[in-house]
Order: C-alpha cells, then sequence, then structure tokens
C-alpha cells in the first residue's frame, strides 16, 4: 500500500474506507442523526459512492469492518487520523462516542507498515475534517467545538520535524456544541488555486491567507448550505478540478463546472445529510500522486 499525501487536491491513488456498520442500527439520537435511518437505502448510496472512488482511479483499502462494535461514526474515516509525507498521525476526536475509532486506525496502519508518526493524548483533540493543506507544506487546522488548542499544539510538535508547519483558524459558534461544524464544513479545496467556499463562516485571517496565496474561491450560495446542512460544500477532490460531491444542490455544482472542474455526484439523503458527513468524510486518503 502506497502512503504519502502533502496535497488535499493532488491525485488520490490510494485511500482508506470503512463500510457502514454499526450505522445501519444506530439510535439517532444518540448520534445526533437528523432522523432515523433506512439501512438499506443507506448501504445501496455508500456502494454508489465507493463505486465512483474506484472509477475515479484510486485503490481502496478496506478497515474491517463491524456491525456490533457501537461505533456508528466509524464510517467517516476522515477524521480518527491524518496521513502525512513522512507517515501517519492517530487524532483524538472530539465527539466522545467517536473515541475508539482511534484504535482501529492505529491497527490499520501498523498491519499496513505506514510510519507512525505519533497519538495525540488527552486533554487534546482533533479530528482531521478541521484539516486541509493549504500547500504542500503547510496545513490549516480549526480550533473549534471538535479540535482544541492542545491537539493544535500536539500536532504541531509531531509534525513540524517533518517539515510541516501548521497554522490554526479559529471556528465561529454557529450551532453550538453538539452539531457537527468542522473547518472543511465551510471550505473545500479543489485544485493547488480553487477552492469552494461558504464565506460568512470562513474565519477571516483564512480567506485571506488563501487570497494571499492566489487561490481563486468559489462562493458557495446561502440557500444550497443551509437546505444541505453545510454539505453541498463537502466535496472530495480526486485530483485537481477532479470531485464527487452530494446530488441536489445543482448552483454548487454549476460553480464547479464552470471553473473548469469534473464534478460526479451521488444521491447521499439517507448517507450523508442526516449524518453530517459527506464525500470527504467517507474517505482517509493515504497517497496522492506528486
Amino acid at each position: 500500500m502506497r502512503f504519502g499525501v502533502n496535497s488535499s487536491t493532488a491525485t488520490l491513488s490510494d485511500v482508506a474506507m470503512r463500510r457502514p456498520g454499526a450505522m445501519l442500527t444506530a439510535d439517532s439520537e444518540t448520534w445526533h442523526y437528523g432522523k432515523a435511518l433506512d439501512p438499506e437505502t443507506l448501504v445501496a448510496q455508500y456502494e454508489v459512492f465507493a463505486g465512483l472512488v474506484k472509477a475515479s482511479g484510486a485503490e481502496i483499502h478496506w478497515l474491517p469492518e463491524s456491525a456490533d462494535d457501537g461505533l456508528a461514526d466509524s464510517v467517516f474515516v476522515y477524521d480518527p487520523s491524518f496521513v502525512f509525507e513522512a507517515g501517519a498521525v492517530i487524532l483524538r476526536p472530539g465527539k466522545d462516542l467517536r473515541m475508539s475509532e482511534a484504535d482501529l486506525h492505529l491497527a490499520f496502519y501498523e498491519q499496513h507498515d505506514v510510519p507512525l508518526l505519533g497519538v495525540v493524548e488527552a486533554p487534546g483533540t482533533i479530528e482531521g475534517g478541521d484539516c486541509f493543506f493549504l500547500d504542500e507544506s503547510t496545513l490549516a487546522v480549526g480550533r473549534g467545538f471538535r479540535t482544541n488548542q492542545s491537539g493544535i499544539d500536539q500536532l504541531r510538535t509531531l509534525v513540524e520535524p517533518t517539515g510541516v508547519s501548521v497554522e490554526a483558524y479559529d471556528l465561529p459558534y454557529l450551532r453550538g456544541p453538539e452539531a457537527c461544524l468542522h473547518l472543511m464544513s465551510v471550505i473545500s479545496p479543489l485544485d493547488a488555486d480553487l477552492a469552494l467556499v461558504y464565506a460568512p463562516l470562513v474565519p477571516t485571517a483564512l480567506y485571506q491567507r488563501l487570497q494571499e496565496l492566489g487561490y481563486e474561491l468559489l462562493h458557495a450560495p446561502h440557500d444550497e448550505f443551509e437546505a444541505s446542512m453545510g454539505l453541498n460544500l463537502n466535496v472530495l477532490a480526486t485530483g485537481p478540478r477532479r470531485c464527487i460531491g452530494v446530488d441536489g444542490f445543482p448552483e454548487t455544482q454549476r460553480l464547479m463546472r464552470e471553473a473548469g472542474c469534473e464534478v460526479e455526484v451521488f444521491t447521499a439523503d439517507e448517507l450523508c445529510l442526516p449524518c453530517e458527513g459527506g464525500p470527504t468524510c467517507l474517505t482517509r486518503p493515504l497517497h496522492r500522486q506528486r
């Protein structure tokens, strides 16, 4: 298995995924899902998404699945770990119900001989959804309810010796501590110089930093952001200006296509919209071609 990532948009060649298991019988109130889920429809939508990832040219490496481990959110593999050029960091989710997912990722990397840069420990919390590469040597991290200062400090200590700098940006309160607002809820990189944003919630300092780096910023519409709880903005880049998004948000997709992006979409009204996790969240990039 190839590993090594220093971009959020370079061509995705190897990716980790985990099929829905405990999610199929999860209590929607306990897990803060928007409604009771239809397992059959959810699985069908997941398989369509996995097919799109495979069709992009990426090789999928499956984390072992279990229907009775109680880890309903473990299908969202972007959050419990992060892969860099030099190896993997095991993160510490800020949602208490997800803490044990870190052990699944640790075992996966050990099985595949991926070097371990370190593990974020209590009281630190940090989730992958709060992290993306601004450029090949700079990681942007959102500080909010899921990622705290201790987690950011620990990540910085682990990765800066490898040549990666960490820049932290504060997220707004919005819907409060029970909701999932990640940095990547308000921005999705589409290329080294292109990003989709919901400008009203992008930290001002990050918006200015993106401009400084020469990014073109596509402003996602307010009505589609609200209707999707931000998931119109959750777009997986499978390569420069190649991406997979959630169907049903035509204006957002028009913006990307007019900017030269190839956009694939899939129906996700069971898999993603009620569960606050989109295409990016469903993948853990292991290797992006340099």
